[in-house]
């Protein structure tokens, strides 16, 4: 069998069937991405492959600086065509790593170069990419157009303008791109000179003060308005844990205003005042029939050099092993018992914890929304080919893989769109392989649809879009 041949990753006859005849040509519904809303506005043109590849994109990072790379060309004032090269010369080292697989599957299919990548190479690919890149359709709409991406929703802080995607709405591009609500900033409480700047940020865009713990929920709840009124249809949240404690308001307000005042919020504090902030969201999306998107389990910038020398999403975060079960039980108990739970997605990112999401979802659905509460797809560290069987695997056994919403790039890149097609034949060689070993009848109807609606359908039910 060839490299990335036609069958890739399909190893029986169904497999093939059903990606050919239901996965293949399904619109793609990529409803959590941090792409920037203005660079689609705007249809940049990128001015070389660096830009659209390489910059900000962590997983090629960690790669690098796992083969011995100098920061220099990863981060640092090296060129764009030096640092490329740099990446070139370690995408052998990235063998059974997803990484190998996703390099040459985008180029293949943005591209059309059917070479290896390595530092033989570097300089064609290099050359050829940019002269596809310097004309055509490469620009970030095209690339939503070529991918048939139906849906994009980025990810945007309360306290953004919002401009971009105002504009968006009003120009008629046939790729709808909607804002998610993420107030990840709030949580700051234990670092007050990032709150305070982030707090008058907030005042700034929702017109009301935020300096007190009332003010800050007027402000995103204007906020929650304002992207609503340009098609938000979720938020996100990026936590370690969900917190187990009780959103006692004195401590939330003492969180908060001390945080304002130069104090750094004690841990009671903060965990009382991040479950309040979870539970206003809480209410608020489901006043509106919106999606709540929980991606727990990291931790964030344990090596502490780097973060000195690179700040943030610096490519260095990691599993993390706390315990997810109580909060996460005590949040959605408690807004259950308010009859304020709407429709959930619960990302984990440890493996170990792929049991206890699953079957955590079975809990709290209705009997009237189907799949209201999801076990996300894999994440960021599990969004590859076993993480990915994993996680289909454990939400069949535990429920309904045919209510899931399928697959998300997560990617600051507009080229990985190709993910999706990754996912989607791992979904077909999984069926495909049972309806090939009589674990599921050879009933087409049935098979089809199941991919179908795992590959695009349900995302737009999910979200309220069909």
């Amino acid at each position: 069998m060839a490299f990335l041949d036609d069958d890739f990753l399909l190893s029986t006859p169904e497999a093939r069937r059903l990606w050919a005849e239901a996965a293949k040509d399904q619109p793609i519904v990529d409803y959590h991405c941090h792409l920037s809303p203005r660079d689609i506005a705007e249809d940049r043109r990128f001015a070389d492959l660096h830009a659209i590849w390489l910059d900000g994109d962590h997983y090629k990072w960690r790669a690098m600086r796992a083969n011995g790379v100098a920061e220099d060309l990863i981060t640092g004032p090296a060129s764009p065509r030096d640092k490329f090269r740099a990446w070139a010369a370690t995408v052998p080292a990235t063998l059974r790593n997803p990484l190998f697989h996703w390099t040459h599957l985008e180029l293949r299919r943005h591209f059309g170069i059917g070479e290896l990548l390595g530092p033989d190479t570097a300089d064609r690919v290099w050359d050829e990419a940019n002269r596809q890149l310097a004309s055509g359709d490469l620009t970030a709409r095209g690339i939503l157009r070529r991918m048939n991406v139906e849906l994009v929703g980025t990810t945007d802080d309360p306290a953004d303008s919002l401009e971009w995607h105002a504009a968006l709405a009003k120009s008629g591009f046939a790729t709808r791109v909607v804002p998610t609500f993420r107030p990840d900033a709030a949580l700051k409480v234990r670092q007050p000179d990032k709150v305070a700047a982030w707090s008058r940020r907030l005042s700034d865009a929702a017109g009301t003060g935020a300096d007190t713990l009332p003010g800050l929920a007027k402000a995103l709840a204007k906020r929650h308005e304002d992207f609503a009124a340009v098609g938000a249809r979720a938020s996100d949240h990026g936590l370690e844990a969900m917190p187990d404690a009780e959103p006692d308001e004195s401590l939330a307000r003492s969180a908060w205003e001390g945080a304002l005042k130069g104090r750094p919020a004690t841990a009671e504090e903060a965990a009382a005042f991040a479950s309040w902030l979870m539970r206003l969201v809480g209410r608020l999306n489901h006043a509106k029939g919106w999606v709540t998107q929980l991606h727990l389990g990291p931790v964030r910038d344990p090596n502490p050099r780097l973060a000195a020398r690179l700040g943030a999403d610096a490519g260095c975060d990691t599993i993390g092993d706390a315990r997810q079960g109580p909060g996460l039980v005590r949040w959605l108990s408690a807004l259950e018992a308010e009859g304020c739970l709407g429709r959930v997605i619960l990302y984990n990112i440890n493996p170990a914890d792929n049991a206890l999401f699953a079957g955590m979802c079975g809990s709290y659905q209705d009997g009237v929304i189907p799949g209201k509460i999801q076990h996300g797809s894999a994440w960021w560290f599990l969004d590859q080919e076993r993480g990915m069987r994993d996680q289909i695997n454990q939400l069949s056994d535990l429920g309904l893989l045919s209510r899931f919403v399928g697959m998300v790039t997560d990617s600051r890149s507009f080229l990985s769109y190709p993910r999706h097609e990754y996912f989607r034949r791992i979904l077909c060689d999984l069926v495909g392989s049972d309806v090939a070993t009589g674990r599921l009848p050879d009933r087409r109807e049935w098979t089809d649809a199941l991919v179908r609606d795992v590959c695009s359908n349900n995302a737009r039910r999910h979200l309220g879009l069909a």
